[in-house]
């Protein structure tokens, strides 16, 4: 997989490609983000809460002068040929890209079909969504939707704000056909999904005890019907490159709060999150930029790679056989779009 600097750096009053990404203000989104900026990249962070994200885009926009006037620094004293006078050339010219704030609550569907609304006010066109925002391990909770909460964050909101974006991302591959990199969705799975490998059933809320074992087993769940969907719309949308990511053990404490805050089994978990981070784990840093390249790779063709899943150092990885299983993402597309029905939420 190339390095990230090897992507083309937008001039956004030229070339403007337009991204969304989930939970864009924290963790793998913030530095995503940062590197979708710092290529030119018009991007909108969808989250809950304004304030939080108005004050990761502050800290973004900082970020990337402070990257550029580093890398200005040191190419400025280190010119000893034409094409390094070049690169210093290019380097100077870059222009960032923007930043804006997109409401959405993820266990809230009508906050997502707001969000979609507010988007296509905005914006003509999109080239890239990421979903990326989800709940990790969290006790068994009910979303207004009645939805267990990780199956609704993880999976079904993520399925209706995609299946609401397409059309969007289809009309930019119809306006744009010689587009280098081509219009796609990124999903953002996880080696958890292999808890469903035993238990796939979107049916039941699992709603059992003890609850820090079975929260694991949602958790699969959702990350698996999550893989389903992607599989899905790779087969019926031929337009758009769906993409699968896991971008390595990110080892973010602030995902385990609840667990490492509980008596005796609390203290268990954060030795065994220490030992587990020490030898494989990753920093949001590192799991970013798996994010970013398959989000920016110009090689990636919707013939050869729609619908595959990547892993850390953009090897193609495989799926639990549950993931892969085309039936059963057939019928996890039926029970969802049925269950979507019954709320009042019409998808095609």
């Amino acid at each position: 997989m190339p390095s990230i600097d090897t992507f083309t750096y937008l001039d956004p009053s030229k070339d403007r490609r337009v991204a969304i990404i989930t939970g864009g203000n924290s963790g793998i989104g913030f530095y995503t983000v940062l590197q979708l900026y710092l290529h030119g990249y018009i991007i909108y962070i969808a989250g809950r809460s304004r304030s939080r994200c108005n004050k990761s885009i502050n800290e973004l926009k900082a970020k990337a002068i402070e990257i550029i006037d580093a890398k200005f620094s040191n190419s400025n004293t280190n010119i000893k040929n034409n094409d390094e006078i070049i690169e210093f050339n290019k380097l100077k010219n870059r222009q960032l890209g923007e930043l804006h704030y997109l409401e959405l609550d993820l266990s809230n569907l009508q906050s997502v079909l707001k969000a979609v609304e507010t988007f296509k006010q905005k914006e003509e066109y999109l080239h890239l969504l990421i979903n990326n925002a989800g709940a990790m391990a969290v006790p068994y909770t009910l979303t207004q939707d009645n939805y267990e909460v990780q199956l609704q964050t993880n999976f079904i909101s993520p399925f209706l704000l995609t299946l609401k974006l397409l059309p969007i991302l289809e009309k930019t591959k119809d306006q744009f056909p010689n587009l280098i990199e081509n219009p796609r969705v990124i999903y953002l799975s996880s080696i958890g999904h292999q808890f469903a490998s035993l238990y796939f059933n979107l049916k039941k809320q699992m709603n059992y005890k003890p609850d820090f074992i079975f929260t694991w087993v949602r958790y699969g769940i959702a990350k698996t019907a999550g893989i389903h969907f992607m599989k899905m719309i790779a087969l019926r949308n031929p337009k758009v490159l769906c993409i699968i990511v896991h971008p390595g053990f990110v080892m973010n404490p602030n995902i385990f709060t609840y667990w490492t805050n509980l008596p005796i089994v609390g203290i268990l978990f954060w030795c065994f999150f220490q030992i587990f981070a020490y030898f494989f784990g990753v920093t949001p840093e590192q799991g970013a930029d798996e994010v970013t390249k398959e989000s920016l790779n110009s090689n990636f063709t919707i013939e050869k790679n729609n619908g595959e899943s990547f892993g850390p150092g953009g090897k193609i990885i495989q799926p639990s056989k549950v993931a892969s299983n085309m039936d059963y993402a057939a019928r996890t597309w039926i029970w969802t779009i049925r269950e979507l029905n019954e709320r009042g939420v019409v998808v095609d």
